[in-house]
């Protein structure tokens, strides 16, 4: 056999060589293109939450021929979609599982506060749910997700009720706190035993004492004392207390005279309308500019002849500007004794409306004071 035809097939062929090639013919190379089909068979319906995968991503059916080449009898591109919708899927449930329940983080700051029965060291978090507790040696400091701190003083139980994107809730059993707080009105409440403190952006410090009666002091902004429909608003510089049973007291200045608070607390808890007139002419009495607010709350608590002298008293204060008049006021027109507190010189009592249209109230819970549903101050009966 010549060597020619090993390579072109030119000269005497080797009858060995002839017979292996009648072996190989059928696979030999062909001069023409691979064949695939252009569409698969659509397979049968499947039911469950296979079936609602398949659909998703789009297995079979007429619009197979669009998505290129064919593998295993998928395209590339349902495969691809396929492979994103798995691993998103996985992400999710890895973030399901990994990330952090709702809750505020901790900080030690003296002695060794506990949360959920369990001692920190450096520090912690307090999940919703959980108690932050400190005996006499102990502080912390907790941070209100991305809206600011409370600081926890010694003997204090505090609980977290609710840490959401827009509300914030704790529960001030006993003891003290300081809230200092940026964000906007009613996102950060804080519950007492017998009232609830609804924050207006403010920084504040909170009492409870062992038999749920609260005082809270207000260092900036506005802070919304609040109890069963009863309500007392408080600005920087000023200080209100509650009590089981009757709630919010009345708001005062806390550089208003002795005499002036001491007397506005006795007509605060007087049993009767002979114990409240012994005190109320000592309030009026006292009363300067600045204690105009405390006179204008008290148009909301009290009735008859004492409303009438606290009208003519804050008369004399700050003059009632049109159309406020005498009789709207008894009468207790709510739209008048908006305009008259609009001259206080407190701001305007419209954005204290619009606070109340635009955020939600918190929900209650087992013991906590009932919800109302306004951030202003109390309104004629």
């Amino acid at each position: 056999m010549s060597d020619d035809y090993l390579w072109d097939k030119s000269g005497t062929p080797d009858p060995e060589v002839e017979k292996l090639e009648r072996s190989l013919a059928s696979l030999a190379a062909r001069e023409r293109p691979l064949e695939l089909p252009e569409r698969i068979a659509a397979p049968e319906r499947a039911s469950g939450w296979r079936g609602r995968l398949a659909r998703l991503v789009g297995v079979g059916g007429e619009t197979a021929d669009r998505r290129g080449p064919i593998v295993l009898g998928l395209s590339l591109r349902t495969l691809a979609v396929a492979a994103g919708v798995i691993a998103v899927a996985g992400a999710v449930s890895l973030w399901m599982v990994t990330r952090p329940a709702p809750g505020w983080q901790v900080a030690t700051l003296a002695g060794a506060p506990r949360v959920a029965e369990g001692a920190l060291a450096a520090g912690g978090r307090l999940g919703v749910g959980q108690w932050l507790v400190t005996d006499a040696a102990s502080r912390a400091r907790v941070t209100v997700g991305k809206i600011g701190e409370v600081l926890v003083e010694p003997n204090t139980r505090l609980e977290l009720l609710e840490a959401g994107d827009h509300r914030q809730r704790l529960h001030l059993a006993v003891g003290m706190v300081t809230a200092v707080i940026l964000a906007p009105p009613r996102e950060f409440v804080v519950e007492t035993p017998s009232a609830r403190a609804v924050d207006l952006g403010c920084a504040y410090t909170l009492e409870v004492d062992p038999m749920g009666g609260g005082l809270v002091t207000v260092l900036a902004g506005w802070v919304s004392f609040e109890s069963q429909g009863q309500e007392s608003f408080i600005p920087a510089g000023a200080r209100c207390a509650t009590r089981p049973g009757s709630g919010p007291g009345t708001p005062c200045f806390t550089d208003a005279t002795d005499a002036f608070k001491n007397a506005l607390a006795l007509l605060d808890v007087a049993p009767d309308p002979a114990a409240r007139a012994a005190q109320l002419p000592r309030v009026l009495a006292e009363a300067r500019r600045e204690d105009a607010f405390t006179l204008w709350h008290l148009l909301a608590r009290l009735q008859g002849e004492e409303r009438d002298a606290v009208f003519a008293r804050l008369a004399v204060l700050v003059p009632p500007p049109p159309p406020v008049t005498r009789a709207g006021v008894m009468a207790g027109d709510r739209a008048m004794l908006d305009r008259w507190w609009d001259a206080l010189g407190f701001g305007e009592m419209k954005w204290w409306r619009l606070w109340e249209r635009s955020w939600p109230e918190p929900s209650g819970r087992p013991g906590a004071p009932d919800t109302v549903t306004a951030a202003r101050p109390n309104r004629p009966s």
